[in-house]
């Protein structure tokens, strides 16, 4: 019952989806508008959590700059949600158009010599758009690593959106494999790492100073990179006007076997920090991205050969 009510969930949210995107975006924009009034005046989705955010990344702001921001976010936000449902249906020439990508010589460069690159994003700006990547990068198969979403219906859902442009997803609990059996097929790879999310516990390895917050970071990411041999590249997204978004991608390291542990990871966050400074309004701010803290994990956790592990009771 349960299963056939997940189908019929699928069904009713495909077709809405659907219909929704066969609207032009300046429609869909006025439901963005709309939408904004109500989640920031009405329900004022989140903004305890968006407000905690902006005060503690930017302390220097007065209160009223900081209002702005959130106000921003707001409404990007809501842009980001009617985009990404536009992105069901929209032409390549459409999201070409709208979502470009520079700094390409150096990259396809290093495609057209073999090389792997591993784009490196945040949750800023509209990073379901950057699956045009195929369309800037020929030579090179594309992808994105993700998270399934427990419902398969709606996996399959969001999954074929994701990969209507030519970009395949891929499980993370299956990214190493898939990565190597790709490069052995002899064809370059482009993966998109989006990184900035909350570590659980037992994968804190690794912390560093991100707006002003003792930060846990993953490092998953950078294993595959230097176990895979890929380039290291940032993709510097700025919102150029609304429904416009450029991706510099900026080829920060190409051998990235050498290079010392946390490294990438140090330098990836660092470009971020100062991605989000330059358009603050257009990172996640409604995620609780410091809700773990250095304290509770010394208190509950310790390190054992590597691994981090439970504290055991005295």
């Amino acid at each position: 019952m349960k299963k056939k009510l997940s189908y019929i969930g699928y069904l009713l949210a495909y077709g809405f989806w659907f219909v929704m995107s066969l609207l032009p975006l300046k429609v869909l924009y006025i439901f963005s508008d709309l939408l904004c009034l109500l989640i920031a005046d009405v329900i004022r989705y989140r903004h305890q959590v968006i407000w905690k955010n902006l005060k503690s990344s930017f302390p220097e702001k007065s209160d009223e700059e900081l209002k702005k921001i959130e106000r921003g976010f707001y409404h990007y936000f809501c842009d980001y949600l009617v985009e990404t449902i536009k992105l069901m249906t929209m032409s390549k020439e459409e999201l070409c158009k709208r979502m470009t990508f520079t700094g390409l010589e150096e990259f396809n460069q290093a495609i057209s010599e073999g090389q792997s690159m591993a784009v490196y994003l945040g949750h800023l700006g509209n990073w379901e758009w950057i699956t045009a990547m195929p369309y800037w990068a020929p030579g090179a198969l594309c992808c994105q690593l993700y998270h399934p979403l427990e419902n398969e219906y709606f996996d399959k859902l969001f999954k074929y959106v994701r990969e209507r442009q030519g970009a395949l997803c891929i499980p993370m609990q299956e990214s190493l494999r898939k990565i190597i059996q790709f490069e052995r097929e002899g064809k370059p790879l482009v993966v998109g790492y989006i990184a900035d999310q909350v570590p659980m516990w037992w994968n804190m390895h690794h912390w560093l100073n991100f707006l002003n917050h003792d930060t846990p970071v993953l490092t998953g990411a950078e294993r595959i990179v230097k176990h895979t041999k890929q380039a290291f590249v940032y993709g510097d997204v700025t919102r150029v006007c609304r429904g416009h978004y450029n991706c510099e991608m900026k080829v920060i390291h190409r051998d990235t076997k050498v290079i010392r542990d946390f490294e990438i990871t140090d330098i990836y966050f660092q470009e971020l920090e100062k991605t989000i400074r330059r358009q603050p309004e257009l990172y996640l701010w409604s995620h609780n991205r410091w809700k773990r803290t250095r304290e509770e994990f010394n208190e509950r956790f310790e390190v054992v050969n590597g691994k981090v592990v439970p504290k055991k009771k005295k």
